[in-house]
């Protein structure tokens, strides 16, 4: 069987979206999946990507393509929900392996290492559009353009942030001694990795221009012109004269060169660097993740109005009761969730309760 999706119900997901990016729409943007569709056919003998097989060149790519589809194949798509591929099983931070960072995932999870021990001096970040890793997703992106032309969005992989793809190069405990003992050599590097994050964007854009539907990267929100989430990790770790020398002006311009960016605020410590995020006049949205062992999102009320107070966007992830809680508490919030659902009808009421169509 095909995938429960028409070329009508990718207008209506662009329209929705283009309402969430502008401030314009009137009610929340909701993606609801239900698994529930016979894919008429058997399972496929090869596995559904993952980050434990992103390493097997064994599986050619059309048969990587075929896995994904029995999947969603098996969805139907309701609300603001969208057939895609998701590329984060390359590991989050993957620029660093396109750049020659060693990627390991025998642990079944993706990690990034120092290809080698040199001084930073000597260390250099540039894309390669030739590494191996690079190749497999072209290759993938291709058999994908061939099996749906255009019916199922290919997302962007997990770039990951500029400092940390320098801290892949350098290990994060080094690189918080660089910022004292090499501060113009950590600045060169962030130099660098942002002029390859802004290269890989636009190669592996290059791949799927003309067939894809639009944009998207691992957080499932849809753009119909270039867009990305942005992070930094590894600022969770500093102070903010740091943050504003070294993190900021990479996150200003990837803002300004991309037409639509989602800031995601991971952990605690990030929330000390919340005011001057959001005194970015181009960024659209903000993600707050508020980790393991923290309160649920109701007890973070303070944060998402102070995101909406700034006029940006709410990319939220948390239960379904819970965004109840802030829907109803922020009446001018311009939310963004992505929920779930055991049947049709559950969906179907759920999204009628927040005025979404079906």
């Amino acid at each position: 069987m095909p995938i429960h999706f028409t070329p009508d119900r990718w207008e209506r997901v662009r329209q929705s979206f283009a309402g969430w990016w502008d401030g314009s729409i009137t009610r929340p943007v909701i993606k609801m999946s239900v698994r529930c569709c016979d894919p008429g056919r058997p399972a496929p003998s090869v596995p559904f990507p993952g980050q434990d097989n992103c390493h097997d060149f064994s599986i050619p790519a059309e048969a990587v393509i075929d896995a994904v589809d029995y999947e969603l194949s098996q969805y139907e798509f309701l609300g603001d929900a969208f057939p895609q591929m998701n590329f984060a099983y390359f590991g989050p931070g993957v620029l660093a392996a396109f750049c020659g960072a060693r990627l390991d995932n025998s642990s079944g999870r993706v990690w990034f290492f120092p290809p080698d021990d040199r001084p930073i001096d000597q260390i250099h970040i540039h894309y390669d559009p030739e590494n191996k890793w690079v190749r497999r997703i072209k290759d993938i992106y291709r058999a994908g353009n061939e099996r749906w032309g255009g019916q199922v969005l290919l997302g962007m992989p997990d770039l990951g942030g500029i400092m940390d793809v320098v801290a892949s190069f350098r290990e994060s405990e080094q690189l918080l001694l660089d910022l004292y003992d090499a501060p113009e050599e950590v600045l060169r590097l962030c130099k660098e990795a942002h002029a390859a994050w802004m290269e890989a964007y636009r190669d592996l854009r290059a791949a799927v221009d003309g067939v894809n539907p639009g944009y998207g990267d691992w957080s499932g929100i849809y753009s119909k012109t270039p867009s990305y989430i942005l992070q930094c990790d590894f600022c969770y770790m500093l102070g903010n004269p740091m943050f504003r020398e070294f993190v900021l002006p990479d996150l200003v311009q990837g803002c300004r060169e991309l037409d639509h960016t989602v800031y995601h605020l991971d952990g605690i410590g990030e929330l000390n660097h919340l005011d001057d995020i959001l005194a970015i006049p181009e960024l659209n949205a903000v993600q707050w993740v508020y980790g393991d062992g923290q309160p649920t999102a109701p007890h973070w009320l303070d944060v998402y109005k102070k995101i909406a107070a700034a006029d940006k966007s709410l990319y939220i992830y948390c239960d379904r009761p819970d965004f109840e809680v802030l829907y109803r508490e922020i009446p001018d919030g311009r939310f963004y969730i992505d929920m779930g659902a055991e049947t049709v009808e559950e969906a179907r009421a759920v999204l009628r309760s927040f005025g979404v169509p079906e």
